[in-house]
């Protein structure tokens, strides 16, 4: 009897033995795995496996990539992409950004530019705006293809310029490309000259898309060929001459 009771204590002490190696050697893996994940430079931010897209013709890549360098040999897990994703938005021209952890090493970085749609005189040249106001640089001359806009761009003037976009933003994109220039001295008084010549009084920003649909009807008609000025600014009575 007193040989058995031995043989049992020797096995619960055994049993005991073994679940505690297995315990603390299971501790010692994942302490392990999460040194390596956190702690290591195996899966550090390596600058060679980041990418950039969408930086579009305002944004500078270098700035994206001076932001992004002062996180390389992080480790993607620490990696603190909110943070970086803010430092990103700051950067001129960078309307949102997408950040993507690419392991093990990587970062996809994913730019919406706020491409400039409108040129706005200023003193020393003209500042480019993107379709929600926002001055993305200052060009000496207008690019070619960008409308103009005669707004003023102090706080008096900003109903008057936010009138002239909705305008913009309303056009469909053939109709935009015709666009050579639009004056907003007030929000009711929004004018375009289309590069033909042909001149568009806009009115309001009220009943835009009415009005759009009005204009192209108008222009679509064989006889309105000579037109050139539509009065679109009470849309259900259109005027041509």
């Amino acid at each position: 009897m007193a040989a058995r009771l031995a043989e049992r204590d020797a096995m619960r002490r055994h049993r005991i033995r073994t679940r505690v190696l297995a315990w603390t050697g299971g501790l010692l893996v994942v302490a392990g795995l999460a040194w390596v994940a956190f702690f290591s430079s195996v899966l550090g931010l390596d600058l060679e496996d980041v990418t950039l897209a969408g930086e579009g013709t305002v944004v500078d890549p270098a700035q994206v990539e001076a932001v992004v360098a002062e996180s390389a040999g992080v480790p993607l897990p620490r990696l603190d992409t909110v943070a970086l994703r803010e430092r990103v938005l700051d950067l001129n021209g960078v309307r949102d950004v997408e950040i993507r952890r690419v392991w093990p090493s990587g970062l996809a970085v994913l730019l919406e530019s706020r491409e400039p749609v409108v040129a706005v005189p200023v003193d020393d040249g003209f500042a480019l705006l993107d379709a929600e106001g926002v001055h993305v640089r200052t060009d000496p001359a207008v690019p070619e293809g960008l409308p103009e806009i005669d707004a003023p761009l102090d706080e008096q003037g900003a109903r008057a310029l936010d009138a002239a976009l909705v305008l913009l933003n309303t056009l469909p994109p053939d109709l935009h490309a015709q666009v050579a220039e639009v004056s907003a001295p007030t929000r009711d008084a929004v004018r375009m000259t289309l590069r033909d010549g042909v001149v568009v009084e806009w009115g309001s920003s009220e009943e835009a898309a009415l009005k759009v649909r009005v204009l192209q009807t108008l222009r679509a008609v064989p006889e309105n060929a000579g037109v050139t000025v539509y009065d679109v600014s009470a849309p259900t009575m259109p005027v041509t001459r």
